[in-house]
């Protein structure tokens, strides 16, 4: 069978008349309309000059075109590339040279700024609004619907998500046809999805848990998606009555049990799911006593999409991650060693299977750096795997803050903090946030003489970073604490603010 993803969801459609998604204001598309919607787009893909491995780059706000481009794709045998609609026009500069995509696709509203991005990589460039209009769907409207899906193969490449690490240049984590289903048919079985699920889908599609998370498990079980612009808690407790099933990150759920009404709402759903970020115990216990739903955590991360999950059947305990999903193989070994540790050890998480990524885009060394000779990926969390087989995450040793269900990458903060005038040096870390998972912090050595202060600091990088990136708090030090060797001891700082927000 043609490996390609845009195949495998052709032949798990069953009716192309049931419904697939229904927009807020009522608006329904069929199956049979995504698979024309792909088709249209798709022409126009290759009719922009776009060709099988060429990468499609799309900043662009939620829209259900916007799905049907990512459909349109990977049908086309191109590479999609969804950058998070906060990021500047400086980060999407990097991210644009980088890839060297073929195609960019960006609000109106943008096309002129984007211009340069496009003169310089020799890409074509189309709009798409939060409406699904624009250049690319004017296009679309008077393109054939009928297109031969591209053949690929297992390896070949669907996606890249750009990702970081804790220092350095974002990476693009290649995710090939292979690793995004056999996640997703991993997931339908783990989840018990069928054609008789309702999703609630308020997350964004620009990073793996939106796109594909929620939209694969959702479309390829034949389910219905209720396709909501954005969180919005009186929103999602309208809908729930008609649905079964809620992913979100924990900022979700904290921000849901502040809402009247929410037993009612709840009774009849089948599952509550939260990824991106780790959630509060008491907000595990809270939601449970409240709905009687036991929230169903899960582990993943860009370069493997989902690793684990709690059981649909059986216990989801608090703290934990759950089991290693079919055909994934977890381990926790030595950071130094490498040798495999025992449970309730707690060291370095390794991950090997079809769902772990090809490689760093035009990093063959990083990406060498980052497997161990046995094809398992380093993924850089520290954790444990307690008696029953489940998994707990206990740390990060590298300084990612993940805060919203966003990954901040702390070095690309304090870069843009120690240029500004009047900062000696500053360091960035997450303090737990009991609505955002993670707070963005910095803490900040002030020059002698200097007057700068925290809404200067913030206002100065307000135009150089995402705003989610921005930090919630910014505390002045006399000194960092360091090690022998120099560096920065962020255990220190992050337990000296732990109560920073509580």
């Amino acid at each position: 069978m043609n490996a390609n993803l845009f195949a495998h969801l052709e032949a798990s459609i069953a009716d192309a008349n049931r419904t697939a998604i229904t927009e807020i204001d009522g608006n329904t598309y069929s199956f049979g309309d995504l698979i024309a919607l792909a088709g249209q787009l798709a022409n126009v893909l290759v009719a922009r000059g776009v060709k099988p491995g060429d990468r499609v780059a799309v900043q662009v706000e939620k829209s259900v075109m916007a799905i049907a481009l990512y459909l349109a794709t990977v049908r086309a045998g191109a590479v999609f590339l969804p950058l998070n609609t906060a990021y500047t026009y400086a980060e999407v500069g990097y991210f644009i040279n980088d890839a060297q995509p073929a195609l960019i696709v960006c609000e109106p509203s943008r096309q002129a700024c984007m211009q340069q991005f496009v003169d310089a990589v020799g890409a074509a460039i189309e709009t798409l609004d939060s409406q699904g209009q624009g250049s690319l769907a004017q296009a679309a409207a008077g393109a054939n619907t009928a297109f031969s899906t591209v053949e690929r193969g297992d390896n070949d490449l669907a996606a890249i998500l750009y990702t970081s690490g804790t220092t350095g240049r974002s990476k693009g984590a290649m995710l090939s046809h292979r690793n995004l289903t056999s996640n997703l048919y991993s997931l339908i079985e783990a989840w018990q999805f069928t054609a008789a699920d309702v999703l609630i889908h308020a997350l964004p599609i620009y990073h793996t848990h939106g796109l594909f998370v929620a939209t694969n498990v959702a479309l390829f079980s034949g389910a219905r998606i209720i396709f909501l612009p954005k969180f919005d808690a009186d929103q999602i407790l309208n809908v729930m009555p008609t649905a079964t099933v809620l992913m979100g990150v924990p900022t979700f759920y904290v921000r849901l049990l502040q809402s009247q009404g929410l037993e009612k709402a709840s009774a009849d759903m089948r599952l509550f799911i939260s990824g991106s970020a780790p959630l509060l115990a008491e907000t595990h216990e809270e939601w449970k006593r409240r709905t009687g739903h036991a929230i169903l955590e899960r582990y993943g991360m860009t370069e493997t999409n989902m690793n684990t999950s709690n059981p649909y059947v059986g216990d989801r305990i608090a703290g934990t991650v759950g089991k290693a999903l079919p055909s994934v193989i977890v381990q926790v070994t030595d950071p130094t060693t490498g040798d495999t540790l025992g449970r309730n050890e707690i060291g370095m998480i390794e991950v090997k299977g079809p769902n772990v990524f090809q490689g760093y885009w035009n990093m063959p060394e990083k990406t060498a750096e980052e497997f161990r000779n046995g094809g398992f990926f380093v993924t850089g969390d520290l954790g444990k795997i307690d008696d029953a087989g489940y998994l707990h995450i206990v740390g990060r040793q590298k300084d990612l803050v993940i805060t919203g269900g966003f990954n901040v990458y702390p070095k690309e903060i304090e870069e843009e903090i120690d240029a500004l005038p009047g900062v000696v040096e500053s360091a960035v870390i997450g303090v737990p946030h009991p609505d955002f998972g993670e707070g963005v912090t910095a803490i900040v050595i002030r020059a002698p003489g200097s007057e700068i202060d925290e809404s200067s600091i913030l206002h100065a990088i307000s135009e150089r970073i995402a705003k989610f990136k921005l930090p919630k708090r910014v505390v002045f030090v006399s000194e960092l604490p360091r090690n022998a060797m120099g560096k920065v001891q962020k255990n220190i700082l992050r337990e000296r603010c732990k109560d920073l927000y509580l």
